[in-house]
């Protein structure tokens, strides 16, 4: 399975993706975030740094922002032409279309956040120190292109909806209910059932009638301070 988390800055996509991972085991279940690519990624085929993170038979990869970067913010901040965005929205049905065919179940989730509520959520990282780290220049661009980015992700969302590959947006307002949503329509997506385990039973603890424990140095111990 292939989840995409796209949408904009501050919308709350990691705070999601934490609450899917949380539970699950980490060689099931992995995050792909990748960073922007070097000189060499920038010369290869566009999919090709993605498709290393595709997952295997019984795994779950979680993309943090995708190969949609190229329709949102490579566009958006320039950082690729048009004709290079043309060419991504001609070849990315046909790329979509191979991963579904493969057997991947390929879910694309966009986070909707309105105007004011993303205006709300910069103020907050501006203004609260343990937050201030997660708001970054090109963030502060993100805001002043918000009509951009809009009408980039309309376009998106127009040209990449398909039976077999669709968007499903999720309203992400409420933090909680975006949370609850996702996580409950990503449940009726795959079948699943109750995995019958084992009784797990603790043996009796072995007592050596030999043994005492060994004294520790109080200075060896870290400061009872609470």
């Amino acid at each position: 399975m292939v989840i995409i988390f796209e949408g904009r800055d501050s919308v709350g996509k990691g705070s999601v993706i934490k609450r899917i991972t949380q539970r699950l085991i980490r060689s099931v279940c992995r995050i792909a975030a990748l960073p922007a690519p070097n000189e060499r990624e920038r010369t290869q085929w566009y999919f090709q740094r993605y498709v290393t993170h595709l997952p295997a038979g019984g795994e779950i990869v979680l993309f943090d922002r995708s190969w949609y970067n190229r329709a949102g913010v490579e566009r958006v901040m320039g950082f690729c032409t048009e004709k290079q965005v043309d060419e991504f929205f001609r070849s990315v049905p046909e790329f979509e279309q191979m991963l579904v065919h493969s057997g991947i179940v390929l879910i694309k989730d966009w986070f909707s956040i309105s105007d004011e509520e993303q205006q709300f959520r910069f103020l907050m990282r501006i203004n609260d120190p343990l937050k201030q780290w997660k708001l970054s220049p090109m963030d502060v661009q993100s805001r002043a292109r918000w009509e951009q980015y809009t009408k980039a992700k309309e376009e998106m969302l127009r040209r990449t909806h398909s039976p077999e590959a669709p968007w499903r947006v999720v309203l992400a307002d409420d933090k909680k209910r975006a949370r609850l949503n996702c996580i409950s329509h990503l449940l009726t997506q795959i079948p699943y059932g109750d995995v019958r385990h084992d009784p797990v039973v603790l043996p009796e603890r072995i007592h050596g009638p030999a043994y005492h424990r060994e004294k520790i140095a109080p200075d060896m111990y870290v400061p009872a301070r609470y």
